[in-house]
């Protein structure tokens, strides 16, 4: 328990430290260095700065472009540093003009490495605008510079390495885990922008077959990632040869609870190397969900629908179950319009009147066949046929083939005279004189 008189003893040490740095001359002289240091930057930053001012001014009167306007907006991006750069310097001949003058200068190095620490904190703030590198220069990075630059990082690292707890032969240190995170993090962000910039680059090459770009970006991400693994296992100093026990245990992982997950990553390398499919084909699955095929990832693949949707389908589905590729090695496809007219048509004239006016729709082709109009069947009440058209995409999204054709039929028809009749009924009635049938138990009481 503490005590007043253990609080004293504990205290009188720091206490005598402090009176004897008040009556030291080179505690004052190494103040008075200090604020003669703080005080000259403040008077020599506005001193830099004017030349540079005016020469920005100029600058941006001018606007210059290309390099030169480039190489003026870094340097207006430095001015904020200017003061304290100052300070580290002037601090500096400070540390060497109390050494010889007063054989000491602990209190200007104190202040010289608060002074590096505040413009490393500037510059971060400056220069570093992505937010994620930022909040880890300034939460990760700027405390082990600190904790460097005041001469406190071996000892750090020292008792991190302390804390650790061992079971059988791995010993696991604070120190460890923290070089986990900040390494890891490090090389995996790496790797994941390193991974976006390649595949990009990749999927530009035009002169390659899309089927081969997509399997070499999905290589590169694949060998980033293990590169960044084998390197972050390096870096902790961890036995390669001790993976062998890993890697036994992480298959019969993969042949019990993660026999989804790997059996969909197999399935997107088959689909990759067999070329059964190609981002932008259209496809239709076995439950009638349909789209454009927008990307092949590792475990799913992205249908990007007309209607605004990504529907997200495992990769063993195009391997286990049935789908339609519309447009798989020939984009044009055919489509039908049924219409219906009356009986009193002359029915000769309607398949030319219609082919030809269908095949005026400048997005119909007339290859592999012309429209094609046909007599399908007698209705009820009309005479139903069916114009066949072939054109190249789908009929969906900004394309609205079949639209555009039944308002060809309707106006076609129109200009001719030609009726599409509506459904209607003949009722006989058998005997008029007799009324309805009379119901039992529902007739009104007389009175």
């Amino acid at each position: 328990m503490m005590t007043f008189d253990s609080i004293r003893q504990a205290a009188e040490p720091a206490l005598a430290t402090l009176m004897g740095w008040l009556a030291s001359p080179a505690f004052y002289a190494q103040v008075i260095a200090l604020a003669a240091a703080v005080i000259l930057a403040r008077v020599l930053a506005p001193l830099v700065l004017r030349p540079y001012d005016r020469f920005a001014g100029a600058a941006e009167e001018a606007q210059a472009p290309g390099l030169r306007g480039r190489g003026q907006a870094y340097l207006r991006a430095l001015r904020p540093l200017v003061f304290p750069a100052l300070l580290v310097v002037l601090l500096g001949a400070g540390v060497a003009v109390s050494d010889s003058a007063v054989k000491a200068s602990w209190l200007i190095r104190l202040g010289q490495s608060a002074a590096l620490v505040y413009l490393l904190y500037t510059a971060i703030n400056r220069f570093l605008t992505h937010p994620v590198i930022n909040a880890a220069a300034r939460w990760i990075g700027l405390p082990i510079a600190a904790l460097a630059v005041f001469g406190y990082f071996t000892p750090f690292t020292h008792w991190l390495d302390s804390v650790a707890f061992s079971a059988g032969n791995i010993r696991i240190s604070a120190l460890a885990l923290s070089k986990a995170a900040i390494f890891g993090g490090l090389l995996f962000w790496l790797g994941r922008v390193s991974s976006s910039a390649g595949q990009q680059a990749i999927r530009k090459q035009e002169a390659v077959d899309i089927q081969t770009r997509e399997l070499a970006a999905k290589a590169l991400d694949i060998t980033i990632f293990a590169i960044a693994g084998f390197l972050l296992l390096n870096i902790l100093g961890l036995d390669l040869t001790a993976l062998a026990v890993f890697g036994g245990a992480l298959g019969v992982g993969l042949g019990f609870g993660l026999q989804q997950i790997a059996s969909n990553f197999i399935s997107g390398i088959i689909i990759l190397l067999e070329r059964s499919l190609k981002v932008g084909d259209y496809i239709e699955m076995e439950d009638g969900k349909a789209g454009i095929l927008r990307e092949i990832n590792m475990r799913s693949s992205s249908l990007a629908t007309f209607d605004g949707k990504d529907i997200m389908v495992p990769n063993e589905k195009f391997i286990t179950e049935k789908f339609v590729n519309w447009t798989k090695t020939d984009p044009q496809q055919r489509y039908e319009v049924p219409f219906s007219v009356s009986y009193d048509t002359d029915l000769n004239r309607v398949p030319d009147l219609i082919a030809a006016a269908v095949a005026k729709h400048p997005r119909v082709l007339k290859t592999p066949e012309p429209p094609d109009c046909e007599l399908r069947g007698f209705g009820d009440s009309a005479v139903n046929f069916a114009v066949e058209f072939w054109v190249e995409g789908i009929d969906d999204g900004k394309n609205k083939f079949s639209s555009d054709v039944h308002f060809l039929i309707w106006n076609a028809l129109r200009d001719e005279g030609i009726a599409m009749p509506y459904p209607h009924r003949v009722v006989h009635v058998v005997n008029p004189q007799a009324g309805p049938p009379a119901t039992k138990g529902r007739g009104r009481k007389k009175t």
